[in-house]
């Protein structure tokens, strides 16, 4: 009913959000001083194409029960996560 649909409008305004946040923060929206105009196209384009990859990435890869989610990080993250600690200290 109502809240699921209100619940699944809020996730996809997050990845919305994050996405342009994203654009915001590493990409730039340019600001081109020749036509100042573009700068609201160059940014709904480059958040637009975030957003795009983002689902599509999602779509793609299957969703992990909790068991294999916890002995992925447990055998293969957090090893990795402890030697790049030591690689950089």
């Amino acid at each position: 009913g109502g809240p699921f649909a209100l619940f699944f409008l809020a996730e996809y305004a997050n990845i919305i959000m994050m996405n342009a946040l994203t654009t915001i923060l590493f990409l730039g929206a340019y600001n081109n001083l020749m036509f100042p105009e573009l700068y609201t196209t160059n940014f709904a384009t480059k958040t637009l194409l975030f957003t795009m990859i983002f689902l599509w990435i999602r779509a793609s890869y299957p969703r992990f029960r909790y068991d294999q989610l916890m002995h992925l990080l447990w055998k293969n993250f957090l090893p990795l996560t402890l030697v790049m600690c030591m690689w950089h200290v």
